[in-house]
């Protein structure tokens, strides 16, 4: 079932295989089986994924969500503030997480070996226990390329590299969380040409927070870039959505994003209509594929999406928090 996920190509082949999942998720998850007999909703109830009960992302905070008896060979870890409570994420085959992120990388940009990757984060063995690092990582590797790595704590060597490479025309990479980025760009000046500029988060307790246009603007003339490039990603995900500029996000064939009524949380909005994301992620065979998130948002009639913010009292969380 695992390995189909990733050869779905229609409609059809995601509704199939998310009920699919649901039912084994259902049978086989102790906490999402509790979360559904609570809403007293069985598989047999269930004839299209919007009927299928999205699980609050935080009982990943609270509770073990497996639905596998196989050995935990990682654990990811939110970020947060001190002393707030951190999600955990029990992963027990780091491979099917390669593939999802492998995968929906090359399905969006092409293969990761013909790009030079730059990153604003910190390495890995700074930040054990993040998704989002693990990935850059793993992807920095793949790309076997010497000029590839982590610059957080080196922003003037990353300045001169960048420039060169750029000229030079590679394909190049620069990812990073959005403070870091900025920081980048208040020293340095730049023209890029055949640089992707990808910004992972904000800069809660680094700076002043800034609404997507006003940092995405202060990024493309500071980078001399047409356009910024986000990643939408979570440690209780195993997948990734990922825009090509103006905030508008695309997920992969196996990932699909919902729009769930804030009053209402088992009733589903329709296109252009703002309310609380709800996340299918296919990926998440041995956890939970369906997980309603703290994160408002609408879905636009192509099947794209943008964030609009976060609901009230939602923890300060994600990347941004790593280098805190």
């Amino acid at each position: 079932m695992t390995n189909s996920i990733f050869n779905i190509s229609t409609e059809n082949d995601f509704t199939k295989a998310a009920l699919q999942v649901f039912k084994h998720q259902f049978e086989n998850n102790k906490t999402y089986r509790s979360f559904c007999d609570l809403l007293c909703i069985h598989p047999a109830d269930i004839l299209k994924i919007e009927e299928i009960p999205f699980l609050p992302i935080r009982f990943f905070k609270s509770r073990k969500v497996l639905s596998s008896n196989d050995e935990v060979q990682e654990i990811f870890t939110s970020s947060g503030t001190t002393g707030s409570v951190k999600s955990h994420h029990f992963i027990t085959d780091i491979n099917l997480y390669k593939k999802s992120y492998s995968k929906g990388f090359a399905h969006f940009y092409g293969e990761i070996k013909d790009y030079i990757v730059l990153a604003l984060l910190p390495n890995y063995q700074e930040k054990k226990g993040s998704s989002l690092v693990f990935m850059v990582d793993d992807l920095i590797r793949k790309t076997n390329n010497s000029e590839s790595g982590f610059y957080l704590q080196n922003l003037n060597e990353l300045a001169k590299k960048l420039i060169e490479l750029d000229k030079n025309q590679q394909k190049i990479l620069l990812i990073g969380v959005s403070f870091a980025l900025l920081d980048l760009i208040e020293n340095h000046q730049f023209s890029l040409k055949n640089t992707i500029i990808m910004e992972t988060g904000g800069m809660k307790g680094r700076r002043k927070e800034l609404v997507r246009e006003e940092l995405h603007l202060l990024l493309k003339n500071g980078f001399g870039a047409a356009e910024i490039h986000s990643e939408y990603g979570m440690t209780e995900l195993l997948s990734q959505a990922y825009s090509k500029g103006n905030g508008i996000f695309k997920t992969p064939p196996w990932m699909k994003i919902l729009i769930r009524d804030t009053e209402d949380a088992l009733t589903v909005l329709p296109t252009e209509k703002t309310g609380g994301i709800n996340v299918i992620d296919l990926a998440n065979y041995n956890s939970c594929s369906f997980i309603a998130t703290q994160d408002l948002g609408k879905i636009h009639q192509n099947d794209t999406f943008e964030i609009i913010g976060r609901f009230d009292n939602s923890d300060i969380r994600g990347c941004n928090l790593m280098v805190l």
